[in-house]
């Protein structure tokens, strides 16, 4: 299905799964973090685009069978992407940066931190350290360093500001609906609830349900 008609530029915890959801409902079929859950997501080439982006990468293969795509990994290859798909729509999705920073303390490192203890060797956990964060996950150093994160983050919203074009562009924050999206893909409002997906709850359940040990490592609760 690729080529992709839309990148998702936000980095995760900042409404990327509501946005999947919101876009699916749309019409579109879109990647996501969680698409390598299932079989044949493909881990292993992006961990190979991300530490070597001078070779020539088959994103159409990488993406295939999707035409949007929205969180980790995709945030981490805005350019080559804005590049290969030059018709593509940008939407970056916003939250307050202390609020994400502790959002995914709570969520996203919690859980790798309890997966590197329990020696995690999938090729989604070697791609999710890899990748997210610049490695940040696998390393509680960089990652408790608040201030050096927090800059990783403001650093990727400049940069997509700076360089994607305003007619390609659309800025939504956390808890925006459907209007603005639906205006910017020139699509009728559906008829539903805008979506709202994964919140830190929901992932702390579904860790526990996983029965990922995280007793009481939350951060800032």
């Amino acid at each position: 299905m690729a080529p992709l008609k839309i990148i998702g530029a936000g980095m995760g915890r900042t409404g990327t799964s509501s946005l999947r959801d919101a876009l699916n409902i749309l019409g579109y079929k879109t990647h996501h973090m969680q698409a390598f859950n299932e079989e044949g997501g493909r881990p292993e080439m992006f961990v190979e685009a991300y530490e070597h982006p001078e070779k020539d990468i088959d994103w159409n293969y990488m993406y295939e069978g999707f035409d949007a795509a929205v969180d980790w990994p995709t945030c981490s290859f805005i350019e080559p992407l804005m590049k290969k798909y030059p018709e593509a729509k940008v939407i970056l999705t916003l939250r307050d940066v202390d609020d994400w920073y502790r959002s995914v303390a709570n969520t996203i490192y919690l859980k790798h931190t309890a997966l590197r203890l329990a020696h995690d060797n999938s090729s989604k956990g070697r791609m999710t350290r890899t990748i997210v964060l610049d490695g940040a996950l696998k390393n509680p150093e960089l990652f408790e360093d608040e201030k050096t994160i927090k800059h990783k983050f403001t650093q990727n919203i400049q940069w997509v500001k700076e360089n994607v074009p305003e007619d390609r562009l659309l800025i939504m924050n956390l808890g925006e609906g459907w209007e603005r999206l639906c205006q910017f893909l020139n699509i009728p409002v559906p008829d539903v609830e805008y979506p709202h997906s994964n919140t830190t709850a929901d992932m702390l359940n579904l860790m526990k349900k996983s029965n990922i040990q995280i007793h009481n490592l939350t951060v800032g609760k």
